[in-house]
């Protein structure tokens, strides 16, 4: 199946405290393109802009000049109440902090975007049940988060976004509280689920290891676009070394 414009950025720019002394330009004409059943990763230094970069992305925030189409919608036009359905349509967020609320069973936290749309319970059931077992969680519904491991808990998270079956997955730094061995079994997933499903993927990360698993990488530097990556053919051992010369040479630039 061909590939289709999912994601469009033109022009972009962020700017934070507009008319004030402390005003500060976060993002410069950023254009930016994904297509469905892309796994985009996000990287650069510390302060580059890459979680601006992905929450302007993805209607967590909004630009403040430029346009940003999803599913060929533009929208920075609109409204509140119409960006809020929109986003809960076609969105599914992954934190590091895993935000699981601790009150409800692992069942009852995938089912809350469910939920909070009015879907008819036999349906909410069908969907979790099938999206848990996908994740390998189908005996920790009746558990509650402070029960489960991280990476259980994670998984949950997983389970969580892609329940309302989003255009577009979200992930901030989604390793960021898990071990190498928990990092390694979400990142296997996400590419599992990306390779099978085609779900499409925007992941910010600083671990060239965690972006290797992904199909492109983006490198921001002071609000730009610095540089992309494309796997293409590349194995993934040889898609890794280029992401670390990638990284490599931009640190150098700093010392030259």
């Amino acid at each position: 199946m061909e590939n289709t414009r999912l994601l469009e950025a033109q022009n972009v720019v962020k700017i934070y405290g507009v008319g004030t002394r402390q005003q500060f330009e976060a993002l410069h004409g950023i254009d930016f393109t994904m297509d469905s059943g892309d796994f985009v990763c996000v990287m650069g230094p510390s302060g580059s802009g890459k979680s601006t970069f992905v929450n302007n992305m993805s209607t967590i925030d909004l630009p403040t000049k430029g346009k940003v189409f999803i599913a060929g919608e533009s929208v920075r036009t609109m409204g509140e109440n119409e960006l809020g359905k929109f986003r809960y349509q076609n969105l599914g967020f992954i934190f590091q902090e895993f935000n699981l609320l601790n009150s409800l069973t692992i069942y009852e936290n995938i089912a809350v975007p469910l939920t909070l749309n009015s879907m008819d319970q036999n349906q909410i059931k069908a969907r979790v049940e099938q999206i848990a077992k996908t994740l390998g969680i189908e005996s920790l519904l009746e558990k509650f988060p402070n029960e489960c491991s991280g990476g259980q808990r994670q998984r949950t998270a997983v389970a969580r976004s892609l329940v309302t079956n989003p255009k577009i997955i979200v992930a901030d730094e989604p390793t960021g509280n898990l071990d190498s061995k928990n990092s390694h079994e979400l990142l296997t997933l996400f590419k599992e689920l990306n390779d099978t499903q085609g779900v499409s993927i925007l992941m910010v990360t600083h671990d060239s290891q965690i972006a290797s698993y992904s199909t492109k990488v983006i490198y921001l530097k002071d609000g730009n676009i610095e540089a992309t990556i494309e796997r293409g053919n590349l194995s993934q051992k040889e898609y890794f070394y280029k992401i670390v010369d990638l990284n490599s040479s931009e640190s150098q630039k700093f010392f030259d």
